[in-house]
């Protein structure tokens, strides 16, 4: 059997490019997102934290004094998230997989509570939505914005298949590229409805949305195909 080849829409930690280089893969990374934190102030803070997902975490600890916020009940979307909060001094009370199963928990059982969400540029309806219907307090800050980085991949490359981490990385891919054979990989279900939206229909998504149950889920998948 052929050298694997795997494209990855965002730059790996060294651990996570080593499991395919372990594997015996050749990976390609670019990130096809850019991330910029932006500039905001920490006022009219509600009595629970909203974050859904690490780069807003990370953009509020770029802000002076947002140590004072480590004493507020906190509800986040993804286990990387909370290891994030925790990590650095926050009791993260509830934690959901995705931004859906998040907005039921709180509608149906904390539903008396107020809420500062945390959010991006770029992010869906689902939460804000959820919270607007049900009628409970909360007010959005935006802390970071996701740009577009299309790339277009050379005609000589060809691979297997292709990771996607983000809504925004499909879209990003999609300007200058096509997906023909390619599997795609995805880490979560609100990335594969972008990619069945553009009528791709050789999608993987692993139990668990992390980049780390991502990449099991690859080396997994051929590695049966190859038995």
């Amino acid at each position: 059997m052929s050298q694997i080849s795997i494209l990855s829409t965002k730059t790996l930690s060294p651990e996570q490019r080593q499991a395919f280089l372990d594997a015996g893969f050749d990976l390609l990374e670019q990130d096809f997102i850019e991330i910029k934190n932006s500039n905001f102030e920490l006022k009219d803070l509600n009595t629970n934290l909203i974050f859904s997902s690490q780069n807003a975490v990370l953009s509020l600890m770029e802000q002076n004094g947002w140590e004072k916020l480590q004493t507020k009940s906190v509800f986040c979307v993804g286990i990387k998230t909370k290891e994030l909060l925790e990590l650095n001094g926050f009791t993260v009370d509830v934690y959901m997989d995705y931004a859906s199963e998040l907005a039921e928990i709180i509608t149906l059982i904390y539903n008396k509570e107020s809420y500062t969400f945390f959010s991006g540029n770029l992010r869906k309806e689902t939460l804000p939505q959820a919270l607007k219907n049900a009628g409970i307090t909360f007010n959005e800050i935006e802390v970071y914005q996701t740009a577009l980085a299309p790339f277009k991949i050379s005609k000589e490359e060809k691979f297997d298949g292709i990771l996607f981490f983000s809504p925004s990385a499909v879209e990003s891919y999609l300007t200058n590229n096509k997906i023909k054979k390619e599997i795609c990989f995805c880490i979560g279900n609100t990335t594969a409805k972008t990619l069945e939206a553009n009528k791709i229909k050789k999608i993987i998504i692993p139990e668990t949305p992390t980049i780390e149950d991502v990449i099991v889920e690859v080396i997994e998948y051929y590695k049966s195909e190859s038995v």
